[in-house]
């Protein structure tokens, strides 16, 4: 298998709605430099389908889910306008396999961000806006079962998101100890605190900005990066309503 047969063997799951194996099931020496250039070649797809960038999103930026993983270091992978969901639509489950919801806090760069030697510091002040999201992940893999080459080629599960209306200078507001309530139909499920994504969100910023850079690529100022979830990932089934209470950023909900 190449690298534009994976890409395109991926996308093509995903456009019918429809999982299968992991790619190393297959390719057992896929490694995580050539499951990057995957990823890479699914973007180059997406652009010339007319899909637009827009960011990045991290993935495994908690302790817990590494642990799971058995790695040590979080996953980027990139944002198009065609994973925008406007607050207020349900989930589009139609052109979904296997949707599970997160909690997240996301960041609007007001410049550029090069990597490598991009500090938790220096990323912080290259943000415009933070506000809370939830990230709709899906996986082209059956079961969500697969090994970390599998997801990074497989754009760290991307599905799609939605961010909450209210944004806010991060001034005077500790990321870290920043609260969220994650609620299924108004019942709550989970918590957590910022501190759950790499200790600080702007951990998993810096880290985005200098894996970025060592891969040769830029964060751009007006891009939105969604730091990874802050809780474990929950399912999102039919007539279900999801929602995200952050402390300093209101509400964000989602519905099946």
């Amino acid at each position: 298998m190449t690298i534009e047969e994976a890409a395109q063997r991926l996308l093509a799951r995903e456009d019918g709605q429809a999982d299968g194996p992991p790619l190393t099931g297959r390719w057992a020496t896929l490694d995580l430099e050539t499951a990057y250039r995957i990823q890479d070649e699914t973007l180059r797809l997406r652009l010339a389908r007319g899909e637009t960038l827009i960011g990045v999103k991290l993935g495994l930026t908690s302790r817990a889910k590494q642990l799971r993983m058995n790695v040590s270091s979080p996953l980027t992978a990139w944002l198009t306008d065609a994973m925008v969901l406007p607050a207020g639509e349900p989930a589009p489950l139609e052109r979904l396999i296997q949707p599970r919801v997160e909690p997240e806090i996301a960041f609007v760069l007001g410049r550029d961000l090069t990597g490598p030697g991009v500090t938790a510091a220096t990323a912080l002040h290259a943000v415009d806006l933070v506000m809370g999201a939830i990230e709709i992940i899906d996986s082209r893999y059956t079961d969500f079962r697969f090994t970390l080459p599998d997801v990074v080629a497989d754009n760290a599960s991307s599905g799609a998101f939605v961010t909450g209306s209210v944004a806010r200078p991060a001034v005077g507001i500790d990321l870290a100890l920043e609260p969220c309530t994650l609620e299924v139909d108004g019942e709550v499920v989970d918590t957590a605190t910022g501190a759950a994504v790499q200790g600080h969100p702007a951990q998993a910023l810096a880290f985005a900005a200098n894996d970025l850079g060592r891969r040769g690529h830029v964060l751009r100022g007006g891009w939105l990066v969604l730091t990874g979830g802050m809780t474990d990932a929950i399912p999102l089934r039919e007539d279900t309503t999801v929602a995200a209470g952050f402390g300093s950023f209101g509400r964000v909900v989602v519905g099946g």
